[in-house]
């Protein structure tokens, strides 16, 4: 007998070693709200049929979690091109990127043009293997058996990554005899996948998973054209350099050691871009505000400086305006649910002064500048003066800034609106695509460790609080925007890997935040080192990996 301490209900039981992680959750009865769909063993992420040989400390999770969510939408998946498999044995099923409150797919090599009738059949032959609650299977077995199964299957994407990594044994699961490579835990069967939908999307289908804040239904489509068009226009050059997954990327790293030339070439599609941008801005001579947005480590910052260059090419003399010396004085800050100062809200700007101060720049009266004092919590005046000659411009950059009533009273032709985000365009294989997000929680745990004194453990534990203000702050905004700018860059978790590596390695494992420290160093794994020694000190990626010749 072994003991298990189960965090669900704070309860030690005794079960027999080799039991099942789903026997123990039937066995203490616990039923989740939201049903379960694995569990946290010692801090690790495991799927439910893993089984117990010594004393545990178990946590049993649903989908309201974001492993819950992230070992749903994968098991997903794995359904989705079970079924396009049997209908369409020839085609290519490629999960490209989230989009719209779904994920979006492309099925390539289909002689005509997709239907709403080809996805309904599609969704009912999914219904059909949910409804038959077939288990997923995992075996593992050596990476070049693996790596046989696959190429009998065509699946040369799975063939390069597993290449290219370089490990002994790989866990592949199976689904009615069809195999398939998944970076985490299925659930154990695809009865637990009762709610999702499939619609025709542009040129593909829309994966649509359950809201983790109502589970009983799938989370509402919200049409994001811009947002689409940026990936497809990072898609498009991915293609030209022939990157489109990791395996990709490791060849032509391992082809090219330091990866000069690919460096050179995404740093150099990097700055047309931001060129382009100050030329769009140039051809609107009422524009005089710019305002710049985007999520926490999307790179905002550095953008800003980089764009500001741009500008002055086209004889434009930027002047930038922080929105954190307009807070409100401390005591008038609003709180959070918690009753703690809430400093992400809009709330915490004072709106009039802001908007007074614009309205004055604009209108080319000379302004007294405000400068917040944290220490205080007060506002004061140090004699900071600015006025907009013909030829300036103003960059306001921050969390709202594309919140339309951060700058309500301002008229919108005279502003120019920018969204920048790491959209992270390369995926690992054509089934396991990379989150937007690991992108960016990555970025921050290298920048907060070198320059903020925050451990991973500390970057980790608030990032749930970082992402709830995105949510509730930014992204529904994002369409606001009048161009948007993709900061990642093809070859950044290659450089970042051997910074933020032992940085996650000093988080230990009683700590909650280890099984997300755990996941992202299983992730950073796949990825061939590059030395930092290539990326240019203008690079976006130096805001985080220190060395840039930008002052912040």
């Amino acid at each position: 007998m072994i003991e298990i301490f189960c965090k669900n209900n704070n309860q030690t039981r005794k079960f027999p070693a080799g039991i099942s992680l789903l026997e123990i959750y039937k066995e203490l009865d616990l039923n989740l709200e939201n049903g379960v769909l694995a569990a946290r063993a010692n801090n690790k992420v495991k799927n439910l049929k893993f089984c117990v040989y010594k004393p545990k400390t178990v946590e049993f999770f649903g989908i309201e979690t974001a492993s819950g969510m992230r070992c749903f939408v994968r098991s997903l998946c794995f359904v989705l091109y079970k079924a396009v498999h049997d209908l369409y044995p020839d085609v290519t099923l490629r999960m490209e990127h989230p989009i719209s409150n779904g994920y979006y797919c492309t099925m390539q090599g289909l002689e005509k043009p997709l239907t709403e009738a080809d996805v309904n059949v599609i969704k009912e032959k999914m219904h059909e293997f949910v409804i038959r609650d077939i288990p997923f299977s995992m075996n593992e077995i050596t990476t070049d058996e693996a790596v046989s199964i696959f190429k009998a299957n065509h699946a040369n994407d799975k063939v390069k990554l597993l290449e290219s990594f370089g490990e002994l044994y790989t866990p592949i699961y199976e689904l009615e005899g069809l195999h398939d490579y998944y970076y985490g835990s299925l659930v154990p069967s695809t009865g637990f996948l009762t709610i999702f939908d499939l619609k025709l999307f542009n040129d593909g289908i829309l994966l649509q998973v359950p809201d983790k804040k109502n589970p009983k239904e799938v989370e509402k489509f919200e049409l994001q054209p811009k947002l689409f068009e940026t990936f497809a226009e990072h898609n498009r050059w991915n293609k030209i350099l022939g990157l489109e997954n990791v395996g990709d990327l490791n060849f032509a790293i391992k082809k090219d050691k330091n990866a000069s030339t690919l460096i050179k070439v995404a740093e150099a599609l990097q700055d047309k871009k931001i060129a382009q941008i100050a030329d769009m801005i140039s051809d609107r001579p009422d524009a005089k505000i710019i305002l710049v947005s985007g999520p926490s480590s999307s790179g905002k910052t550095t953008f800003s400086k980089k764009l500001s260059v741009q500008l002055y090419v086209n004889a434009l003399k930027p002047i930038a305006l922080s929105l954190d010396d307009y807070f409100v004085p401390r005591e008038l800050t609003p709180l959070d649910e918690n009753g703690n100062y809430d400093f992400e809200s809009l709330y915490a700007l004072d709106l009039e002064l802001f908007n007074t101060q614009l309205k004055q720049l604009l209108n080319g009266e000379e302004v007294e500048l405000p400068t917040f004092d944290f220490g205080s919590g007060s506002r004061v005046y140090k004699g900071n003066k600015a006025k907009l000659n013909k030829d300036n411009i103003l960059i306001i950059e921050g969390i709202h800034a594309l919140n339309p009533n951060l700058t309500m009273q301002i008229p919108d032709k005279n502003k120019f609106k920018i969204y920048v985000s790491a959209l992270t365009t390369i995926s690992l294989d054509n089934h396991n695509w990379i989150p937007t997000t690991d992108n960016r929680l990555i970025r921050r745990i290298v920048r907060d460790y070198k320059y903020r004194g925050y451990s991973a453990e500390d970057t980790i534990n608030r990032w749930d609080s970082v992402r709830d203000g995105e949510t509730k702050w930014i992204f529904p905004y994002q369409e606001n925007a009048d161009v948007m700018f993709n900061s990642a860059l093809l070859f950044e978790l290659a450089v970042l890997k051997k910074h933020a590596e032992p940085i996650l390695l000093e988080v230990p494992q009683s700590s909650s935040a280890y099984s997300e420290a755990y996941r992202l160093l299983k992730f950073l794994r796949y990825f061939t080192p590059i030395p930092d020694s290539e990326v240019p000190f203008t690079s976006l990626l130096r805001e985080f990996l220190g060395g840039s010749t930008f002052k912040y």
